[in-house]
């Protein structure tokens, strides 16, 4: 299964969408940096882990990676950076809905996808239907998380054009 390294706005945003338990159900393997998860989401997620996220501990090669990713972006936060460093090192995507980590990772070559892909991947895997993703998206809407909503209603079209 393939490892995708996530930051900790996708996974709120599932939680958000009460998508958190069809997330683990995907073929892939999730993964966040322990510093990140630790530092930004045991509080309130602690049972996260439980459901199947796994933490990674970041040697130090890859935090050196991250200091310097810091140094050269301003804009995406040091957990951010251990996130991007971590997928560069693992060589593997970087699941992020931040525009300055996207824009990053665009840079460093880590490839990206963020939760309209996490969504449309679920669907294809048939484990929500379209009108589960509509609800997710509103109650992710309602919850004040930011995604392009154009984007994501566009995306929920094609796939029922499809169908």
């Amino acid at each position: 299964m393939q490892l995708l390294i996530s930051d900790a706005n996708i996974l709120i945003d599932l939680e958000e969408g009460d998508l958190i338990k069809e997330l683990f159900q995907l073929p892939f393997i999730f993964s966040t940096p322990d510093i990140l998860f630790e530092e930004e989401m045991s509080e309130e997620h602690s049972y996260l882990p439980d459901l199947g996220l796994q933490l990674e501990e970041l040697s130090g090669e890859v935090m050196s990676l991250a200091w310097t990713l810091t140094q050269k972006y301003t804009n995406p936060s040091r957990h951010d950076c251990f996130a991007l460093a971590l997928a560069k090192d693992k060589k593997c995507p970087l699941l992020t809905g931040d525009k300055a980590l996207r824009r990053a990772a665009e840079t460093e070559a880590v490839m990206v996808n963020g939760t309209l892909w996490i969504i449309e991947q679920m669907i294809h895997q048939k484990l929500i239907t379209l009108d589960q993703a509509r609800q997710a998206y509103q109650r992710m809407k309602d919850s004040a998380r930011r995604l392009p909503w154009n984007l994501a209603e566009s995306s929920l079209q094609a796939i029922e054009k499809e169908m």
